[in-house]
């Protein structure tokens, strides 16, 4: 275990990786609840797409354990698969054999670009501030989770303003006014118990703090009426599961599918715009994950940086990572679900001590175990693992620290970088929105030969594709 994983080269041991892979899993196992009622409303079978989750998410985070031998989990991304229900199927009316079609040549796309270094040298074209802007960045983006899924906000809209889309789903516009909601549920005090329980264990320097807390705070849950344990032990529905996975596994390559995609000729400009915002939505996100979690903790190490940028093939950790995440899209596909993605709550892994590939397999072990025993996962509450992401949104912020705020040069890319991730609840729109101003700055001072032409070309495409999403 320690020769495969080289746990002590990487300062760690099984026990927490172990606790690492527990916490990670924790932190994301809504993803296995959530992804099935969302794409579901598109009329796949809810069964069928509740293992095609967890069946996706346990063979990308095994082959990022295995392959890359760092602790990074994946699954069907939030975001990528709302864009897929209501975007793609709903606003423009493709099925959802076409949509898993599009996801799966967006994968291919991944492949083709991590393959030929076209995503490692995007990382090395980021200048440092803005790497530090998207380290803290995330920080900020996880802890708004947190707090989201305490629910310790509630919003106040305009209602002549609202769009609401088949299946009961609500748009509404900036009129929207975030408040803290009144302290009188049940499961906000929980949250913020288990908040209180966490901070009060990381200060006295508690080993497995985060997940010790995750734990005291679901079982509490259950006297408080927040954990429902009626559902224990209950399996039936399984087999009809996977009698429904027939449905949509092979979906993307049927007739319904990538059949019909490309039959219209007058639809194929829109189909290729769509694969290419499922791409580069997939790509910088995974690429801001990697940056905001990996530089500082040491996972990605400057001789790994080194190697990814002077070696061929797959040398360097960060290669290999980016590998793996590629080849995920068009796994989840195959089966019948949204993008697969690395996920930003492997932060909560990382932040108890989680460093090699062991904290992924831990975690993707339990998610093959969640196939049958989903009762006991969906136990944990949101407002036992909201506590686990604000922490671990605090402690990522330290990477502002290293941003010269007083030089505007380098502060207003970074602030926009930064805040944009949790305002637009999107990694990859924190990364346009830096890389925009930076440039925007960079011009400014008649300094455009400084700006790397892969940076300039990015934010071209980032630019193309708010164009696109315009008037799509």
């Amino acid at each position: 275990m320690d020769k495969f994983f080289k746990l002590q080269e990487n300062g760690t041991k099984t026990s927490t990786e172990i606790i690492a892979g527990f916490t990670t899993f924790f932190a994301m196992s809504y993803i296995i609840f959530v992804n099935p009622a969302m794409l579901s409303q598109t009329g796949m079978p809810w069964g069928a797409v509740f293992l095609a989750t967890i069946i996706a998410s346990a063979v990308g985070t095994l082959v990022m354990g295995l392959f890359a031998n760092v602790p990074y989990a994946l699954a069907p991304g939030m975001g990528l698969n709302a864009f897929f229900v209501y975007t793609v199927c709903f606003g423009l009316n493709f099925t959802w054999q076409q949509a898993l079609a599009m996801v799966f040549v967006c994968g291919i796309v991944n492949v083709i670009i991590t393959v030929t270094k076209i995503r490692k040298q995007i990382i090395k074209s980021i200048p440092a501030g803005l790497q530090n802007a998207i380290g803290g960045g995330i920080g900020i983006f996880i802890a708004y989770i947190g707090i989201k899924n305490a629910g310790l906000l509630q919003f106040t809209s305009d209602p002549g303003n609202n769009i609401i889309l088949s299946g009961g789903t609500v748009i509404s516009d900036s009129n929207t006014v975030p408040a803290l909601v009144t302290l009188n549920n049940p499961a906000v005090i929980l949250a913020l118990i288990g908040l209180a329980l966490i901070i009060i264990l990381l200060v006295l320097k508690v080993k497995g703090a985060i997940l010790i807390g995750i734990i005291a705070t679901t079982i509490l849950g259950i006297p408080m009426g927040v954990v429902d344990t009626s559902t224990i032990g209950v399996t039936a529905g399984i087999s009809s599961a996977f009698a429904d996975l027939g449905t949509t596994f092979g979906a993307a390559f049927g007739s319904q599918g990538m059949g019909s995609l490309f039959a219209d000729s007058a639809k194929i400009p829109l189909v290729l715009m769509t694969i290419f915002a499922f791409s580069l939505s997939d790509t910088f996100d995974t690429i801001g994950t990697f940056i905001g979690t990996g530089r500082r903790t040491g996972i990605f190490s400057a001789e790994d940086e080194k190697a990814m940028e002077s070696s061929t093939g797959f040398k360097s950790k960060m290669d290999k990572a980016l590998f793996a995440d590629s080849i995920a899209t068009s796994i989840g596909a195959l089966l019948g679900t949204s993008n697969t993605t690395t996920y930003v709550e492997s932060a909560a892994g990382i932040g108890v001590g989680g460093r090699t590939g062991l904290t992924s397999v831990v975690t993707a072990l339990l998610f093959i175990a969640s196939i049958f025993l989903a009762p006991v996962a969906g136990m944990v509450p949101s407002a036992a693992t909201a506590p686990a992401l604000i922490v671990v949104g605090i402690m990522m912020m330290a990477s502002f620290k290293e941003i010269a705020w007083d030089d505007l040069d380098e502060a207003i890319p970074a602030f926009f970088a930064g805040v944009f991730m949790a305002f637009c609840y999107s990694i990859s729109y924190g990364i346009a929105a830096g890389f925009i101003f930076y440039c925007v700055v960079k011009i400014c001072k008649n300094q455009f030969k400084e700006i790397h032409p892969i940076l300039v070309i990015s934010t071209l495409l980032f630019i193309a594709n708010f164009v696109i999403l315009a008037f799509i």
